[in-house]
């Protein structure tokens, strides 16, 4: 099978694409429960300390990534197999429940489409092979973690940490390292680990002496710690300045568009996520690209 991809490219881009339809159905799953049973667990720890009523009530029962079944968040009906073809059956329902007939937002097979998508250009730019299977893995990590942070501005740790220790393992791979591969030597991505985490660490803290406000959160640098063990200290640089970029251009587009306070915290996990996968695939090429500009 492996031989039959590497002959044909057009073919692995294909599998990759249609596999990774079905698992972006799975991430719309962890995109919404995850962050419940994260509060679940929350509140579980905090009942013997605080007897405050909840904000809000949480699904009774068993509720985890498996259990229950997909229903309709409207009216609760329960979501048959046909109906939950990734992309298909949301255009062949137009988009509304077949019960209740509301609206499902569309964010679901943009997910779908969008993980797809990235992870087929992972396949297009490694050509198939390891470095294109670690890519792809990375990719359906990042697309949770990018989501749930715009969502909740939180970082499950249950995924930005094994991320993390993924990318260490890697490592382990250095005799494949090269200019064109993902692999990077075990002191890279250590360092890079340590440096990702300690340098938002540092604007954190410093932020927080000068304002005393929190400018970001622990996730952020865990998520940063976690791209610098897969991408290695030398392209830490590459992610803040685009992520810092980004962010800031968004930041005060919704200020101007849409009357976002500047005492709203904007999460910036998403865009640490984006300047990652972009580093991951290009981050040589746009460093070379500066060096021949600028230098």
């Amino acid at each position: 099978m492996l031989e039959l991809f590497t002959e044909s490219t057009p073919l692995f881009i294909g599998v990759v694409f249609a596999f990774c339809l079905v698992i972006g159905s799975f991430l719309n799953v962890v995109i919404h429960r995850l962050p419940i049973m994260m509060e679940r667990e929350w509140r579980e720890q905090c009942e013997e300390l605080s007897k405050t009523p909840p904000e809000h009530e949480l699904p009774d029962g068993r509720f985890d990534l498996i259990v229950p079944r997909s229903r309709c968040p409207s009216c609760g009906q329960l979501i048959t197999a046909w109906q939950n073809i990734p992309v298909i059956s949301y255009l062949l329902l137009g988009g509304k429940c077949a019960k209740c007939k509301k609206s499902i937002a569309a964010r679901y097979p943009l997910v779908e489409m969008m993980t797809a998508v990235l992870a087929a250009l992972c396949a297009w730019r490694f050509g198939a092979g390891w470095e294109a299977v670690m890519a792809i893995v990375m990719t359906l990590t990042l697309v949770p973690i990018a989501m749930i942070d715009a969502d909740t501005q939180l970082i499950p740790d249950s995924i930005v940490l094994p991320l993390m220790w993924v990318g260490l393992a890697m490592s382990l791979f250095h005799p494949m390292a090269g200019a064109d591969t993902l692999f990077i030597a075990p002191q890279d991505a250590i360092i890079g680990a340590m440096a990702g985490y300690l340098s938002l660490w540092s604007v954190y803290w410093l932020f927080k002496l000068v304002t005393g406000k929190e400018g970001m959160g622990y996730g952020d640098f865990k998520l940063l710690a976690a791209l610098g063990a897969w991408l290695g200290w030398q392209h830490l640089h590459i992610i803040i300045l685009m992520s810092a970029l980004v962010g800031a251009v968004v930041g005060l587009a919704m200020m101007a568009f849409r009357n976002h306070g500047r005492s709203v915290p904007i999460p910036f996990g998403p865009y640490l996520a984006a300047a990652g996968w972009i580093t991951m695939l290009w981050g040589r090429d746009i460093w070379n690209l500066y060096l021949d500009k600028f230098l």
